[in-house]
């Protein structure tokens, strides 16, 4: 995202940051996922960069959340999307071109 490399987040704690860091990774693999020319292709590559970063997140949840139903959550996203990354994977090495 545009100005998020320049952000002070000297002020932040370090699960401000970790979230940060991943968004910060995120998205611009989704904005290049999104360049195929082809659209499914785009999607999928999109999607990709975009359940990884929902992973990450997840991640700094597990990491410094105090919460048992968050955490809980998070462990759900992570076991859902990385199956999906695997799914999304498999399409790509089968349909793209």
């Amino acid at each position: 995202m545009p100005g998020m490399a320049n952000m002070d987040m000297s002020g932040m704690d370090e699960a401000h940051k970790a979230n940060m860091a991943a968004m910060m990774k995120m998205h611009p693999a989704m904005m290049q996922g999104m360049m195929a020319k082809d659209p499914d292709v785009a999607f999928a590559c999109g999607m990709i960069a975009h359940h990884q970063g929902a992973i990450d997140m997840a991640e700094v949840e597990l990491k410094y959340g105090d919460n048992d139903e968050a955490k809980k959550m998070a462990q759900t996203i992570i076991d859902a999307q990385t199956k999906e990354i695997g799914e999304f994977k498999q399409w790509l090495e089968t349909n793209a071109k």
